[in-house]
């Protein structure tokens, strides 16, 4: 099965047909959040999102929920806060209704989604050893992909679970072996 793993794309239409175009034919699209914030477009993103149904799995993200008023702005920047409220005014209720109903976290066989963490799914940066070990403590599948930081890394539980997890940044050029471990990625 050849799934696309997307995230982040804050409103951004030409950025995420760009992307999806690359990615080619797959089987499934997985979004893990944050489809709307910062860019002009989240009325359309959410559209393209939406013509990947039923073949999509979509995750709500803290830029979501905030342009819904679901959550507080007050720990956004100024330029995020003005985004959110920006994007609220904008959307359609067809786009506010789809938004609504993005779940927080999925459990897809061996895969557990979330846009922050599985211990707080929408805010929480998983971007530390330290988060990541407590977190681990709270996964209950082998891998649980993570969006919302903007970097890309993968940690892997310490074999003893004592020590910290061990991080790998990824980058597009480099193939990464990954030990049969418990992974956030």
């Amino acid at each position: 099965m050849r799934i696309a793993i997307i995230s982040d794309i804050h409103s951004n239409r030409v950025a995420l047909q760009a992307v999806l175009a690359d990615a080619g034919a797959v089987d499934e699209t997985w979004c893990l959040g944050d489809v709307v914030g910062y860019g002009p477009e989240p009325n359309e993103c959410i559209e393209i999102l939406r013509q990947r149904e039923p073949r999509l799995i979509c995750l709500a993200g803290n830029h979501d929920w905030a342009a819904l008023g679901r959550l507080d702005t007050s720990d956004f920047n100024h330029d995020a806060e003005a985004a959110a409220l920006w994007t609220r005014n904008r959307l359609t209720p067809s786009s506010r209704a789809y938004l609504e109903s993005l779940p927080e976290r999925v459990i897809k066989g061996d895969f557990t989604l979330v846009h922050g963490s599985p211990r707080a799914p929408i805010w929480e940066y998983l971007i530390s050893a330290a988060v990541a070990r407590a977190n681990f403590a709270l996964l209950t599948t082998p891998y649980c992909l993570v969006g919302h930081s903007h970097i890309p890394f993968i940690f892997y539980e310490a074999v003893n679970r004592q020590d910290l997890p061990t991080v790998h940044t990824a980058s597009a050029d480099k193939m990464i072996w990954l030990p049969e471990q418990r992974l956030f990625i």
